[in-house]
């Protein structure tokens, strides 16, 4: 199973600290830049970036094997990983926010410039769709209701209110967009990554 949703909630609100210097890194870069200019030097040098670069990697290719670990038993060479699918499921999730947590080190929050803006913005969009996601289907599934938004009226019924939507038809909708939408956006953050390490590489 999932983590409970308290601890997903816990997590969201963990991840958006962990996003909130990228929304202000405009402010305290220049003063980095005035104070600790060698600091800073430092951590845009090519040592520290390939160092968590290759950090940041690691933890995408276990996110990776996850899949491999879920899927792996529809594919025609069975892949045996160790551990129960439960296990990983929570897995994926605390490596999510733990990559973006290794993002942060790797870009000490800054934005950056054109391709390397939209990536970062990719990336987010990624572990977000999915963590607000689970967290949001993981809420309907310790619901104790059986039906929801039933206190919508209902315009065709003289303002009665509509029966409401059940709690599996409710999940089954929740995780074919959430899921439909973090699947393409990891397909674009796979193009971008390659094309992201090719540039590091030929610009190093």
């Amino acid at each position: 199973m999932k983590p409970k949703f308290t601890t997903l909630i816990i997590l969201v609100f963990l991840s958006a600290a962990i996003l909130a210097p990228f929304a202000v890194s405009h402010l305290y870069e220049p003063i980095i830049r005035e104070q600790s200019f060698d600091f800073l030097l430092f951590i845009k040098g090519n040592l520290y970036k390939q160092i968590t670069g290759y950090i940041s990697l690691v933890f995408v290719i276990l996110e990776m094997v996850l899949v491999a670990r879920k899927r792996g038993r529809g594919w025609i060479i069975k892949i045996k990983i160790p551990g129960s699918i439960k296990l990983w499921r929570k897995l994926h999730i605390f490596l999510g926010v733990g990559l973006l947590a290794i993002v942060l080190v790797h870009t000490i929050g800054l934005n950056g410039l054109n391709f390397n803006a939209i990536f970062l913005s990719i990336f987010f969009a990624v572990s977000l769709s999915a963590l607000v996601g689970v967290t949001a289907e993981t809420g309907v599934v310790e619901s104790p209701q059986r039906r929801f938004f039933s206190w919508l009226p209902n315009k065709n019924v003289q303002e009665k209110a509509i029966p409401g939507i059940s709690k599996s038809t409710l999940i089954r909708n929740l995780r074919s967009f959430w899921l439909g939408t973090h699947i393409i956006l990891v397909a674009m953050f796979f193009v971008m990554l390659a094309f992201h390490i090719f540039l590091a590489y030929y610009y190093q």
